[in-house]
Formats: C-alpha cells, structure tokens, sequence
C-alpha cells in the first residue's frame, strides 16, 4: 500500500533537525519515496497532515519490555530495592505466557506512544519457552523491535551457548531482516565475570549479533579494553560514572551509549551522562528503561535529558548547553545510530524505512506550535499522538491503535500483573 501524508509541519533530523512547513511525504512499498510540497497522489491513500507535526518515528535504546506488566510497582525504589523487587521476587513467577502478555502490552505501550523502535533488553529466558512466548509477542505487536537475548542469569553457571544458537536459527534464521531483529544483552563484566564476557563476546560476534551491557562506575570499560572486547557493535547502557578515559577509550573504538535520564536520576545510578558521552562524540540515544518505576513514552524522557542535562552544564559546568533540537536528535536518528541502525531509520530520508509519527497539535497541551522542535520536547505528550506508522503500515490512526485486539491485550496484561503481584506478595 502507497502511502502519502498531506501538508505536515515536518521535522526531519538528517543531516540535522529542520522543519519544512506544507511538505508531504510519500511511502512506497514501505519506504519512504519522496518529501516535498504539492506531491502526486495518484494510487496512494492520502492522510491529510494539515496542522499537525510529522517527525520520524522515535527510537527507545533500552527497555525491558518484559516488565509492562509491573508498571509503577517500584516508584520509590532505589536500584537495589528495585533488583530485588523486580528480579529477585518477580521474575522468578513469570510463566512463558506472562511473558507473551508482557512483552505484547510493552510493545503496544511503545507503539501508542510513538515509539516505533525499541530495543529490548531481555533478561526473562527462564526456560525456552519464554524465550519463544517473548519473540512471538513482540512479532505479533507490530513494532520494529531488537530482540536482545540475555543468559537467564548473571552467574557465569547460567550461560548456555546453545539455547542462544537454538533462538537465533529458529527466530532468526535470515539474520537481520523482518521487522524483530537479534542482538545479544552481556551480564558481564560488570555483573559477570571477564572471562564469560571473553566467551559471550565471542559468540555474539561469530552469530553477527551487536552487543549492549549495563555499565557504571570506574572499571568495566578498562576490563573489556584489557580484553580487546570493545568496539563499533558495543552499547554501554547508562555509563554513569565514567572517568574521562573510559570515554575515550569507547569513543576510539566507535562503540555507542544509551542513556535511561529518568531512571538514573529515580534510582540513584548518579547522573546522567549525556552531555559527556556526546561531547566525546560517542553516538547516544535515550531509553525508557523500565516502566516499573518511570513513564514509557518517551516525551517523559526527552524532558528529562533535556533538564538533567542543562542542569549539570549550568551546576557543574558539563558538556555543552543543550538544546531541544540535541535531544530530539537522540530520540531519533543518534538512537538509530547507537543501535547501528541509521541506514535505515531515525530520519525522514528517501530510501529508509516508513517509521513516521505525527502529533495533533490542535489540543491544549500543544498548541499554537510555533517552534515544533521545541515543542516536541518540552510539551506534547501521548495524547497528540495521531497517527503512527512502521515501514509503511499504519498501526495507529485518529489517535487510536489498530491492527491489535487492544481489549483482548489489555485483560490479558490485567490478570497477569495481579497473579504476579499476588504470588510475590
């Protein structure tokens, strides 16, 4: 199906943030054709964009999408209570369906808030059956999802080589292609040892998989650069705590960031490192982390980037100030690019990818919009969400998702978090 989207406020991010007023978009075949003012519709389907914003569709570069259906359980907590809440009590009780109903409403979450991409960071694989519930959930939502497989345990006891081989040649088997991809979540070396970090490393790189860790404080960096483990396919989630060298060694060796701004600040991880890592030119995208504790949209964590960030340059005198247009760059193609993804999303340019959000900017909260980057930031929210599309197809429309039994979903999410939060009780 042909696609074209009518007289939008476009923001495209590629080669940097700009707004074209009266611009249309054309999606052929799931990609996008062309942009540009007074496009030929012949054939397409027409969705009139006037006065609303048209912007790529966002990028979230770290989430365990596993954990929907505990939304809000550790508000309050600190990192540690928050483990041993959520990992230590929860986890344990969820059975492969639980899994499924979670990952589903996690995804669908992402979707309706316009979040087209999300990287799961999956640390639920109990057995193989939740490992399958999980990637069948996340193929059935519709969003573009990387699947990122973590051993069922941080002990080095815990891996195991061939249920890893086993999920990427059943789930997998073309490699990188569909819209769930594959990519592997490392326990170590900062939860693990170096040394199955060493094995891990070597696995996920022979299977073609990028590779993302959870990462803090002075050591984990030097670890794998003593190993020869870094390079342009590792992520370091958070990295707060970084001393100047570990930033230079993961800017030598092209590897990424991601940064969670609203958990960090929530659980105490220390504060967040965005202006750092980008001052270091290290490629960052942002990520929700777990809606266990902080909002799922990811409106909620531009803002808190963007507060967190300007805090520090103007308290401390870190990185340089911050601008809304900086963040809105995170959110999506430096997200697209810390994912190793940039080639094909996180930017309105012809030949990628249709990921494409527009926002009502005729509500309260969002109107008049008379600087759209700035108010995508600092002021929309879900409910400007209208539409939402992922390479090509329309998942969202009139503000209301389609394409996913959302009832159905919703029940299923309802019953699962209660016998959780019961059996954990």
């Amino acid at each position: 199906m042909n696609l074209l989207i009518r007289n939008g406020i476009v923001i495209d991010t590629d080669p940097d943030v700009h707004v074209r007023r009266g611009t249309d978009i054309l999606i052929t075949d799931g990609v996008i054709g062309a942009i540009g003012p007074d496009l030929p519709a012949a054939g397409a389907e027409v969705i009139d964009a006037t006065g609303q914003i048209v912007l790529p569709g966002f990028v979230d570069t770290h989430r365990h999408v596993w954990q929907s259906v505990l939304r809000s359980v550790s508000a309050d907590a600190a990192l540690g209570d928050y483990l041993a809440l959520v990992l230590g009590r929860l986890a344990p009780a969820f059975r492969p369906e639980d899994v499924y109903t979670a990952n589903l409403w996690g995804a669908v979450e992402a979707l309706n808030a316009g979040i087209t991409t999300v990287y799961d960071w999956s640390h639920i694989q109990l057995t193989p059956g939740h490992t399958d519930a999980a990637v069948e959930a996340l193929r059935d939502s519709g969003a573009r999802v990387v699947f990122a497989y973590a051993h069922p345990g941080a002990d080095d006891a815990s891996r195991n080589e061939a249920e890893v081989r086993r999920v990427v040649a059943r789930h997998f088997p073309s490699g990188d292609s569909g819209l769930v991809t594959p990519a592997f979540a490392a326990w170590g070396p900062v939860y693990g040892s170096v040394e199955a970090a060493e094995a891990d490393w070597r696995l996920a790189r022979e299977l073609g998989l990028r590779i993302s860790l959870h990462a803090t404080g002075e050591e984990p960096v030097e670890r794998l650069h003593a190993a020869g483990l870094l390079g342009p396919d590792v992520m370091f989630v958070h990295a707060n705590g970084f001393p100047d060298r570990s930033m230079k060694m993961v800017a030598d060796s092209g590897g990424t960031a991601s940064v969670a701004p609203a958990v960090e600040s929530q659980m105490g991880h220390g504060s967040p490192e965005t202006g750092r890592l980008r001052g270091f030119g290290i490629p960052t995208g942002l990520g929700v982390d777990t809606v266990a504790g902080v909002p799922g949209d990811m409106f909620a964590v531009m803002r808190a980037a963007l507060a967190s960030a300007r805090l520090r340059h103007f308290g401390e005198g870190i990185g340089a100030l911050p601008t809304a247009a900086d963040i809105l760059r995170m959110a999506t193609i430096e997200g697209a690019t810390a994912l190793g993804m940039a080639d094909r999303i996180g930017s309105l340019r012809p030949g990628k990818r249709a990921d494409v959000v527009m926002l009502d900017t005729g509500l309260p909260n969002l109107a008049p919009p008379h600087d759209p980057v700035g108010a995508v930031v600092t002021a929309a929210d879900v409910s400007n969400v209208d539409t939402v599309i992922v390479g090509g197809e329309v998942v969202k429309r009139a503000g209301r998702l389609v394409g996913v039994d959302l009832p159905r979903a919703l029940d299923l999410a309802r019953r699962s978090g209660e016998r959780l939060l019961g059996t954990a009780g």
